[in-house]
């Protein structure tokens, strides 16, 4: 998550794929954002609905300094309707909010001044404007993404490439099993000796490279072989297809 809710103790999973521990074998406390929310009174909701067995009530909306849905976005599909809404700059959305709040008829050619585009908590790389354009103006656009990639020299005149960061909801094993696959072509100039060295301080993926290889053409190839590039469809709209994400 961009902004997560809880500082957890224990096995939440991990980004490459790794199942979180049943929730008896972890225990969590608020994190300083949900903290600095604004203390919820029996009077502030004022419309309740019945729980689920209809012996108690509950409010239909729950009011927030600041609005979760946008800055650590959300994914779901239902009867004929999809939505998937990347994350994003709590200080960008925060101004756009107070922007909106002193004119509520701001259009979103200005909304879109504030807000620059998704913030993804796993960093990378978004490859050109127009799709942030359509999915702020429209609703629906398509995210290039890249990982951020850098090349180091080693002893012996040797280059590496270093992964530093991957696109949004990738899978890290995944990704470092492709890179493997490639390594074992003939024509490869990738080493069968990558490693990770990613810890809790950052992601570092190593890829060791042969004497006579080109970084630049070793990186082109990660791209197009690998979902170390990658696209995310950005929606909130009406799905022609029943039970089908956009």
């Amino acid at each position: 998550m961009r902004y997560p809710l809880i500082d957890g103790q224990g096995n939440f999973g991990s980004i490459d794929g790794d199942p979180a521990a049943a929730y008896r074998y972890t225990e969590c406390d608020w994190k300083r954002l949900p903290k600095n929310c604004a203390p919820i009174s029996t009077r502030t909701p004022s419309i309740f609905q019945p729980n689920f067995d209809e012996k108690e009530v509950e409010p239909v909306v729950l009011p927030a300094r600041i609005p979760n849905l946008l800055i650590n976005g959300s994914t779901g599909i239902a009867v004929g309707m999809a939505t998937n809404i990347p994350p994003h700059n709590l200080n960008e959305i925060v101004d756009a909010c107070c922007a909106v709040i002193d004119d509520p008829v701001l259009d979103l050619e200005k909304v879109a001044k504030f807000v620059k585009g998704a913030d993804f908590p796993t960093g990378g790389l978004i490859c050109g404007k127009q799709g942030i354009k359509d999915y702020l103006l429209t609703g629906r656009g398509s995210i290039k993404m890249r990982g951020r990639v850098g090349v180091e020299e080693v002893k012996g005149g040797k280059e590496r490439i270093i992964i530093s960061e991957i696109p949004y909801n990738v899978n890290k094993a995944t990704l470092i099993e492709n890179i493997a696959g490639l390594s074992t072509t003939r024509s490869s100039t990738i080493s069968p000796t990558s490693a990770t060295k990613s810890n809790k301080e950052g992601m570092r993926v190593i890829i060791e490279l042969k004497r006579d290889a080109i970084p630049k053409v070793v990186i082109n190839n990660l791209y197009k072989h690998t979902s170390l590039r990658t696209h995310s469809a950005s929606s909130c709209s009406r799905s022609t297809t029943v039970g089908r994400a956009s």
